[in-house]
Formats: C-alpha cells, sequence, structure tokens
C-alpha cells in the first residue's frame, strides 16, 4: 500500500504504508485509510518528528560502522531519518503557510 501525504504549501510525499504508519504513530495519529494534521496539531507533530528523528541518529551513530560499511548497498537499511525527513519538510511548510496535511482518497 502507498500513503501519498498532500498539502497545499509544498509537493506530495508519497511512502510506502508500513513506513508511513510507524511516522503517524510517531506524530500521534491513527494509521487509518485517510487523515488530516490540522494546522493546530503540526507544531506537535513536527517535535514529535524531530524527536524521533533525534533518537535515530543517535542509536545509528552507536552501530558499528565498519561493519555496516562492509555490507552492500542493497543490504542496507534505510534509516528512520531518512523517512522521516521529507515529511518533516511538508510538515514544516505547511506549518508556516497554516494549512494542513492530508493522506487517503
Amino acid at each position: 500500500m502507498i500513503v501519498i501525504f498532500k498539502s497545499k504549501a509544498a509537493g506530495d510525499v508519497i511512502m510506502f504504508g508500513d513506513a508511513a504508519h510507524a511516522l503517524m504513530k510517531i506524530m500521534g495519529k491513527s494509521p487509518d485509510a485517510k487523515g488530516i494534521i490540522t494546522p493546530e496539531q503540526l507544531p506537535s507533530a513536527i517535535a514529535a518528528l524531530k524527536t524521533a528523528i533525534d533518537g535515530d541518529k543517535s542509536s545509528a551513530a552507536k552501530v558499528d560502522e565498519e561493519t555496516e560499511s562492509a555490507k552492500p548497498a542493497m543490504e542496507k537499511s534505510v534509516s528512520l531519518a531518512q523517512r522521516a525527513i521529507p515529511l518533516l519538510e511538508l510538515l514544516e511548510w505547511s506549518d508556516k503557510k497554516k494549512v494542513p496535511v492530508t493522506w487517503g482518497a
């Protein structure tokens, strides 16, 4: 399943469902087929994502880089931070323009 986050403030952010649902939970939203982050909810959603990104970067720094760099490119996992940053940027643009972010039909 694909989830498309939309806002009038910036371009769409497209994600696989499992990654999108994980980020929705971090932001305190139910991973339903459709939903909204209102302009009033954007600051807390942004703060929650930033906290999760910082935590992910801290734990990733502890990974033995020698082991990670020895893995072929296809075996390296995509971090939470890499998945969350495009959505975070969409939320920040939406917050500046005071418009909601939606997903679903």
